[in-house]
């Protein structure tokens, strides 16, 4: 059996530098590589965000022997996602960082935080009605992350394939991916805040459970904002008759992608041919766009609609989109162009929230257990989402990525010491991003929550 290695053995295979050989040992004492979270510390506590999901959560323990309460516990996961540790599994070496003690409230050398196997109780401990709770408190999160109340919002529904390889509740074969997953539905306004994320089976969303989603949504917002305008985007999958009539009932405006159909293209063709024809008339015109509205609709909807095509025609051929909208005004290619395209970027938003907060990782047993990690990875987003809104508007970091934060801003090397009436924190003096950092702190105050 090789030798046990003691934290203060030397590390092998170094050259020498400049003729002098490097000496490096893990002796280095209360050391974190993260002391940027105590950034997302402050804006933790700014939301309020463990407070207000453990408050959904019936706590079965005896109170008297409770060691790690709900909120610290789930304050913990969600800052471990944010600083790049997905894994629960983490949890067991870094409850003992003095970064992430200082972050929980504890001093360096204090009792250690919670373990793998207390996060894992936590995630299969609420039921269908906390979940439901929780659910209402990240949308209540949401309306209380505005200054004022606004007039308009813009809602963009979409959901995304989650690939699964275990026996979890809810999991489905998908023959698009030829795989079996989930297919969360996810929200997000069109500023890139999340709204909301719901676990489901990968299936393509029907419209009668499209409509009881959008339902309990509308319904949560307005109990907040009972004037407030709603506009829903999306994208062929929502474009169901009941939703459609339920837009229309609840007053919600709507632009939704509408598949093609031989109907709809029959209204479109002279365009197609005239398009095509008018760009090989055009030498080096590398794609030409035209647009065209028209009412029209499905045969099970209720009534006809505003249609708008886009008829885009390149060297690869014709191609055509078709969107549906209930909004009265506006022409066919600002609809189209402005404010439908502009749903793109819920791509974007799902990206960060998958890739670089890692939402995917569902594979526990229980169905309320991943819908809790979804909830915990959307808790995650909004801490970084929340810090880089506190930058300047016009600056490089007002839209950097997830990973670019956090690889500038919180991993960051950090030496702390604890002293009779202070705690000290060394940063390195050749940080190169402390400026934007401080500016970030200083900015705490304009959060609202």
């Amino acid at each position: 059996m090789p030798a046990k290695v003691e934290p203060t053995s030397l590390l092998p295979g170094l050259s020498p530098a400049a003729g002098k050989p490097l000496i490096a040992r893990f002796d280095g004492g209360q050391l974190s590589s993260d002391g940027g979270l105590l950034a997302l510390r402050e804006v933790e506590q700014r939301l309020g965000l463990a407070e207000r999901l453990a408050a959904c959560i019936d706590d079965p323990r005896a109170s008297e022997r409770v060691r790690h309460g709900l909120a610290d516990i789930l304050r913990f996961r969600m800052l471990m996602i944010a600083a790049g540790y997905e894994d629960g599994n983490d949890a067991d070496s870094l409850r003992h960082d003095p970064v992430f003690k200082l972050a929980l409230n504890q001093l360096p050398d204090g009792a250690a935080l919670c373990s793998q196997p207390t996060i894992s109780r936590l995630e299969n401990l609420p039921d269908l009605r906390a979940l439901l709770r929780m659910a209402r408190a990240m949308v209540g999160l949401y309306c209380a992350s505005f200054r004022r109340v606004p007039r308009r919002i813009v809602l963009d529904v979409d959901d995304t394939f989650d690939a699964v390889h275990g026996g979890q509740q809810l999991r489905l074969f998908n023959a698009y991916y030829d795989e079996y997953g989930f297919q969360p539905v996810v929200v997000f306004d069109g500023e890139g805040r999340p709204v909301a994320a719901m676990l489901r089976p990968a299936r393509r969303p029907g419209g009668a459970e499209a409509r009881a989603f959008l339902r309990r949504l509308v319904r949560e917002i307005r109990s907040h904002w009972p004037r407030v305008e709603i506009l829903i985007r999306a994208d062929s999958h929502y474009c169901a008759p009941e939703v459609l009539d339920f837009c229309r009932a609840e007053r919600l405006d709507f632009v939704l992608g509408v598949a093609a159909t031989s109907t709809l293209r029959r209204h479109v063709e002279a365009l197609e041919q005239s398009t095509a024809a008018r760009r090989t008339a055009m030498p080096g015109t590398d794609k030409l766009r035209r647009h065209r509205e028209f009412y029209g609709g499905a045969g099970s909807w209720s009534r006809v609609e505003r249609i708008i095509a886009r008829v885009e025609a390149s060297a690869q051929g014709t191609d055509t989109r078709f969107v549906v909208t209930n909004l009265a005004g506006g022409t066919a290619r600002r609809i189209y162009e402005d404010l439908y395209c502009r749903r793109g970027q819920a791509e974007n938003h799902i990206k960060a929230w998958r890739r670089h907060l890692a939402a995917d990782r569902t594979s526990c047993s229980r169905a309320s257990a991943n819908q809790l990690r979804l909830m915990l990875h959307t808790g995650a987003y909004w801490l970084l989402w929340s810090l880089r809104s506190l930058m300047p508007k016009r600056s490089t970091w007002r839209v950097a990525q997830f990973d670019t934060l956090r690889l500038r801003l919180v991993k960051i090397a950090t030496r702390v010491v604890a002293l009779k009436t202070r705690v000290m924190l060394h940063l390195p003096s050749a940080c190169p991003n402390h400026a934007i950092l401080r500016l970030a702190l200083q900015r705490l105050p304009r959060l609202t929550c």
